[in-house]
């Protein structure tokens, strides 16, 4: 084997023998030749040769690799936050993150001050966003801190790690439910491009800004694909679309540019509402719940706690079974005439006449239109109107804790928030619901519910006690609710 030494002089020798036509092929062959002798005499980490081209740069995601299903490592979340918002807000991201298992960071428009340090690892990690004021745009932009928002797909993009199939943009007044988000995003395929989001509940949102835009707040999912395109061309369009005022209209611009359209969820949740939402969350579509969000323009989500308590009340069922949070079950109690609606890990109503399924499944009324007064219709669904009749009218009870019991059930219990102060229901023989004050729940569990499923339910009560026992189970073939 020649010397290294010797190597520059050989190939030299052989460049003065060719003749000319042949002179630029053999620069190339010879070329490699000696990228190849340096691999090899002159690497200093003697690691393995890497023959793969030096232009070429793997992506930092590896979702091409294998066929695995989706799981919570796979999915990157991006929490837009402030120095100012991130204070009061924390304890709603807080509630759902778990650290060493959930990926993502919060975004931040500065470094935290020594009020935030050291930062805890209670917390989603935290980065810093671009200064979009160095974006050749900035003098057009009309709104910078929503630029700042929908740049912070590229600031994630840029961070680098390894292994997501999924970029969730979200607000930190936001509340996931991780697991069922992961097994809503196992319907679809990661290695293309896939944009997953919601509507806004207000009609006039949805008019203002798009009815094909995946609200940000709620949040929305972007397949890693998709938002390695989108990072590639997003401070063009910026420039593009420098007048747009809103943050998820300017993805969702960009995003149909490169030919994208919006799939819809039901269980992601804009709420865009006023005051008390307990009415929609008692009667939730069968769709499993991903989000929720403006927790700081509603009332608290349970009587008698603030804002935080609800939410962690509100996490305490979702820890033993989040498949079937909220999601809504009706049966009936033929001896007395009453119909039950179950919404799993929240409340339970109690009407004292029977009531088709298909008007239950409509929410109560209990909160007020987005965005001030304006002729009807309001919203994105069909509601009922609160009443003062008293075989229209529910007794309401709300969840107060869960537990396993020795048989493999998960029990729920949910007692009465209030009185109704109503007479009973004079059309059904006035069965009276008013000495109830719990209302027990039993569901399987280890029992997964399954997505779009319906179950049905038994009704146990007995007139001396003030409990009464609803037990829910599969179906039976061609069960009619009604």
């Amino acid at each position: 084997m020649p010397s290294k030494s010797n190597i520059p002089n050989i190939i030299q020798q052989k460049f003065q023998e060719l003749p000319t036509p042949s002179l630029f092929k053999s620069i190339a062959i010879n070329g490699l030749i000696l990228f190849v002798f340096y691999e090899f005499f002159f690497r200093s980490d003697n690691g393995p040769l890497d023959l793969s081209l030096p232009f070429i740069k793997s992506s930092g995601c590896d979702n091409s690799s294998t066929s695995s299903p989706t799981d919570l490592s796979h999915i990157g979340f991006i929490v837009i936050s402030s120095l100012k918002t991130w204070k009061h807000r924390r304890a709603y991201t807080e509630s759902w993150w778990r650290p060493n298992v959930t990926r993502g960071y919060v975004f931040l428009d500065k470094e935290p001050t020594q009020e935030f340090l050291p930062w805890p690892s209670r917390y989603p990690p935290y980065q810093i966003n671009y200064d979009i004021t160095k974006l050749r745009a900035y003098p057009k932009i009309v709104s910078p801190i929503q630029v700042r928002m929908v740049h912070s797909i590229l600031d994630m993009y840029r961070v680098g790690d390894k292994g997501l199939r999924w970029f969730i943009m979200c607000d930190d007044d936001t509340l996931f439910f991780v697991d069922n988000l992961v097994e809503v995003l196992q319907k679809y395929d990661h290695t293309k491009y896939e944009y997953v989001g919601g509507n806004s509940e207000s009609i006039k949102s949805n008019a203002r800004h798009s009815f094909d835009m995946g609200f940000g707040g709620a949040g929305y999912a972007l397949s890693y694909p998709l938002a390695e395109a989108l990072s590639k061309k997003l401070d063009d369009c910026i420039e593009r679309y420098h007048y747009l005022y809103v943050s998820d209209q300017m993805a969702q611009s960009c995003l149909a540019d490169i030919g994208v359209s919006l799939n819809l969820e039901k269980g992601i949740h804009q709420i865009d509402l006023r005051n008390d939402i307990s009415g929609l969350l008692s009667s939730h579509p069968q769709s499993p719940l991903l989000s929720l969000h403006h927790f700081d323009v509603i009332s608290p989500l349970f009587p008698f706690k603030d804002r935080y308590e609800s939410i962690h009340h509100l996490m305490k069922a979702a820890k033993f079974d989040q498949s079937r949070m909220l999601q809504q079950t009706i049966c009936y109690q033929r001896e007395t005439n009453w119909s039950f609606s179950v919404s799993w890990g929240y409340s339970t109503h109690i009407y004292e006449s029977i009531i088709p399924r298909s008007i239950l499944r409509k929410p109560l009324e209990t909160f007020r239109a987005w965005g001030g007064i304006s002729r009807p219709p309001h919203f994105m669904f069909n509601t009922r109107w609160l009443t003062n009749n008293s075989c229209e009218s529910p007794h309401i009870f709300f969840f107060e804790s869960v537990e396993y019991t020795p048989d493999k059930q998960v029990l729920t219990t949910y007692v009465r928030s209030s009185p109704r102060n109503l007479p009973p229901c004079s059309a059904t023989k006035n069965h009276s619901a008013d000495p109830i004050f719990t209302i027990q729940v039993f569901s399987p569990a280890g029992t997964h519910k399954t997505v779009g499923a319906i179950e049905c339910c038994d009704v146990e009560y007995e007139v001396e006690t003030n409990v009464t026992n609803i037990k829910i189970r599969s179906c039976v073939k061609d069960e009619v609710i009604a």
